[in-house]
């Protein structure tokens, strides 16, 4: 996988059209198809659905949007860091949902008071990619749940404890409960997402509930943002872990007694010698109280 290829691919997706894509890209037409065609044998599926008439993406080339856009961002970032001469100190942050960068506001602030010259870059990345990243020091730190993973050169420090929580708009029938067990979320449209975007503990309360549910009462979308956005929508609810900084303004967060507590932190490498990461785990921890 190249640049010159999610170059393509994002000329394509943004036009929707190959002519115009190669007019932007100041390539020949059969060059950008080369291109997307070598991109598509690579990953091993089709990111476009072509006819005579029309071009559209497929749920896959969909999903593969926002992983391009990181990828091409993060090397036009490493380019213009090694293209200047100024000694900028990087430093890499992961999650998975956007909603855990809020706890990010005053650690990034303090460490770069301490570091005039550090540039933080932040990523939201999915959940089954970030214990690689921070492994191949990809990313200094990744805010995630615990997942067990036995991946030795990896090092967890929990942040929250946090009750699982039927997740919901104040004029949702479930909304006027105190808690609430499984067996009350069965009749109400659960808004979930499929298995590969969700953490397996995340997965498995879902799972948990569906499986006494109608599959009519199952609403599918691709991330937690959407599916808190259908919540406010009052389209159902969905089940996902209280952290109450980062709760979601304008939904209730019901918590329910039979589903497991599960732990949320960060991690980082335990060989991580750089003082950046060893000052931001410290501060992180003390703003939550560890």
């Amino acid at each position: 996988m190249n640049t010159i290829q999610l170059e393509c691919f994002l000329s394509v997706a943004d036009h929707l059209n190959f002519s115009r894509a190669s007019e932007e890209l100041k390539i020949t037409q059969p060059a950008v198809s080369h291109q997307i065609r070598s991109l598509e044998e690579e990953l091993g599926v089709k990111l476009f659905r072509r006819t005579s008439k029309s071009v559209a993406l497929t749920p896959e080339g969909m999903l593969f949007l926002p992983d391009a856009n990181m990828i091409l961002k993060t090397a036009a970032s490493a380019r213009e860091r090694l293209g200047k001469k100024e000694r900028f100190m990087p430093f890499d942050i992961g999650c998975h949902s956007p909603a855990e960068l809020r706890l990010l506001p005053p650690v990034l602030r303090a460490l770069c008071q301490e570091w005039p010259a550090l540039r933080p870059q932040l990523h939201t990345i999915p959940f089954d990619l970030l214990f690689g990243m921070v492994e191949n020091r990809q990313l200094s730190a990744a805010l995630s749940l615990y997942s067990g993973t036995k991946k030795t050169v990896l090092s967890y420090r929990e942040l929250f404890s946090c009750p699982m929580a039927c997740v919901c708009p104040p004029g949702h029938p479930l909304a006027v409960q105190g808690t609430l067990t499984t067996d009350m979320l069965k009749n109400y449209n659960l808004i979930t997402s499929p298995p590969r975007r969700l953490p397996e503990e995340i997965l498995q309360c879902h799972l948990k509930v569906m499986s006494s549910s109608a599959e009519q009462k199952r609403y599918f979308s691709d991330d937690t943002e959407s599916i808190l956005t259908l919540a406010k929508a009052g389209l159902g609810y969905t089940i996902y872990p209280d952290i109450p900084a980062l709760r979601e303004p304008g939904l209730c967060y019901l918590p329910v007694e039979d589903l497991p507590s599960l732990s949320f932190g960060v991690y980082s490498r335990r060989d991580d010698d750089y003082p950046v990461t060893r000052r931001f785990l410290k501060l992180i921890s003390e703003q939550a109280g560890r």
